[in-house]
């Protein structure tokens, strides 16, 4: 009977041809993060309103059309995690990164008109982090996580909710005589390294109407390279297996794009005082994922070479991630003091997983909303609401200092958890059962500036703080009187990190 179940598992495992991705992983490339320019940085990025800076092109496009002359810069760096190990696997503490290379062509249409052209990469997601948590189970386990859904006929040859690290675990854990080895866990402990970034590279056009109005627009092409390996181990409470440990790989790359559109004007002719509006299209993502992972089973400290499971998976998918829609403030003070302020909002609760289907009739790749998982998503992601402040004063005409605020809402909702229960293709790939409902984020910038002729070198640091709670798995099969019986300890984690960022650049 074992040879049967895991026959048919593994089958449907290598066999399903429809796809779609879960929603925590969904949610970990979609995640905002502040990159930039020094200057922009610097700024706390509050500057969709004030313009003239190229990294706005990502955010209000219509910035561009504020630039008088042609420029170019790049930017480069260290980011360094704060606390935890020093480096797990691929993963290192400290980095050194790439973050922005770009050029605007300013072309003088009329005496105060201007249409421009600007070109700009960006490194808008850094996923560098290590993740360490340990915690207490007190009975409960992976493995009977995966007991719970059998009991309860989840998994079955045409239920869509088994999962890779089910198929391990009832390979090893589940006897010829349909009995499930009960495995008590005492603790647990997971290590995580991820590395990668997603480039971003847009392409924009703007100008301006009588110097009063800009207008700009923006299309931007997204490319995705994630990378991560975890152990995960639980120590029995008793019993001859003393440990069971799984390790996993995961890659993730594909690419995708989005069209970003923004206004700014003058409502007093007389004042710089200035309003921004923009607006972003979704990121239509078609990405790729594979991994392979191994389930181990100790008996004291020593691997047993003969007990354990491998699986692999590849499949292609699709993501479609929420609208964003900003509102700004800009106002200088002669040539010495400007003030930024932004706020944006993307309703996370609105991610669009997709499976991939077949061709239509003109070849084109078909699609169609993950439905269960996306009601998972709704309930576990929310709106988004960021803040950003900026202050720069110049105390010389060479001279800049700078300095920010960044506020982010929380993603995620408290209650949230990573269901494994659910009936969606969402659930075949996942190799890992740990999610962490990562909280408000805060970010403190500062900077400096000079020139020299049409050279220019700006200097910033930003320092940003995230806690969250992290919990090894919740067991959504397994209620009694409505209460969890089998249940990982949620820990505190936090992700805190500090960046020192250098642009160098050239107008002309």
């Amino acid at each position: 009977m074992k040879r049967y179940i895991v026959m048919i598992m593994a089958t449907a495992l290598t066999g399903a041809a429809t796809m779609a991705q879960e929603t925590y992983e969904n949610a970990n490339l979609a995640r905002p993060e502040l990159n930039g320019t020094a200057r922009y940085v610097g700024m706390g990025g509050a500057m969709e309103a004030l313009g003239a800076d190229i990294s706005v092109i990502g955010t209000n496009p219509a910035g561009i059309g504020l630039f008088r002359h042609s420029q170019a810069t790049v930017s480069f760096g260290f980011v360094s995690q704060g606390g935890g190990a020093t480096s797990f696997y691929d993963a290192k503490k400290t980095n050194a990164s790439f973050d922005q290379v770009g050029l605007v062509w300013a072309l003088q249409t009329g005496d105060n008109s201007f249409l421009n052209v600007a070109f700009n990469y960006t490194k808008e997601r850094n996923f560098d982090y290590i993740l360490s948590a340990a915690g207490g189970l007190e009975g409960a386990s992976q493995a009977n996580m995966t007991y719970n859904k059998w009991n309860t006929g989840l998994l079955g040859r045409y239920s869509d909710t088994y999962s890779q690290l089910d198929y391990m675990y009832m390979d090893q854990f589940l006897s010829d005589d349909d009995d499930f080895y009960d495995f008590q866990g005492d603790k647990y402990q997971m290590n995580r390294g991820q590395t990668g970034y997603i480039g971003r590279y847009d392409f924009n056009i703007s100008g301006n109407l009588g110097g009063r109005v800009f207008l700009g627009l923006t299309v931007g092409i997204h490319d995705v390279h994630y990378e991560a390996y975890s152990q995960y181990s639980e120590t029995a409470l008793s019993g001859d297996v003393s440990q069971v440990m799984v390790e996993d790989s995961r890659y993730i790359t594909g690419t995708g794009f989005d069209i970003k559109a923004g206004i700014i004007f003058r409502p007093i002719e007389e004042s710089p005082f200035r309003i921004g509006l923009s607006v972003s299209s979704p990121v239509f993502y078609n990405l790729e994922t594979s991994n392979v992972s191994r389930l181990s089973v100790y008996e004291g400290d020593a691997r047993q070479t003969d007990y354990y499971t491998t699986s692999s998976e590849y499949y292609e998918f699709r993501l479609n991630t929420p609208w964003k829609f900003g509102a700004s403030l800009g106002h200088t003070v002669g040539d010495y003091l400007a003030i930024g302020a932004s706020y944006e909002y993307q309703d996370y609760s609105s991610l669009d997983t997709r499976i991939k289907s077949g061709l239509d009739d003109w070849g084109n790749q078909e699609s169609s909303s993950d439905r269960t998982m996306n009601n998972h998503t709704a309930t576990t992601l929310k709106g988004v609401s960021t803040v950003k402040l900026g202050l720069e004063v110049k105390p010389q005409d060479d001279l800049a200092l700078r300095v920010g605020f960044n506020y982010q809402s929380a993603m995620y909702d408290k209650g949230g958890y990573k269901d494994t229960t659910l009936d969606s293709p969402g659930t075949y790939y996942q190799s890992s059962s740990d999610f962490t409902n990562w909280e408000e984020t805060y970010r403190i910038t500062a900077g400096l500036g000079y020139k020299w002729g049409g050279f220019g070198m700006d200097l910033a640091y930003q320092y940003s703080t995230t806690q969250g709670q992290f919990c090894p798995f919740v067991d959504g099969a397994s209620y009694s009187g409505g209460e969890l019986i089998n249940y990982g300890d949620a820990v505190k984690v936090d992700e805190k990190r500090h960046q020192l960022l250098l642009t160098l650049g050239y107008t002309f």
